[in-house]
């Protein structure tokens, strides 16, 4: 199979998690630390590190450090426009 077919398939995968999908979607539009999305999701805090853990070792996420915090953020335009395709809001 194709490379790049098997890189998307991986991709939606992962992506096939809705608190995943809500955590992309809400970063197509800013980044953001992990409190911010915790409390916006009003999730646990644990649950939230762990779909960053996941998303961010399969190369949907790029982390970096800002003072004491780290900022998360989509790797790529890729991600922002499927957000927009699918629609998906916060």
């Amino acid at each position: 199979m194709d490379g790049d077919l098997q890189e998307k398939a991986s991709l939606l995968r992962v992506l096939g998690h809705p608190v995943r999908l809500r955590i992309v979607a809400g970063l197509a539009r800013e980044d953001a630390c992990v409190k911010d999305i915790w409390e916006c999701l009003e999730i646990p805090q644990a649950v939230v590190s762990q779909h960053l853990k996941v998303m961010k070792e399969h190369g949907i996420l790029e982390a970096r450090r800002d003072g004491t915090r780290v900022r998360y953020a989509l790797r790529g335009e890729m991600l922002a426009e499927l957000v927009r395709i699918l629609r998906l809001a916060i």
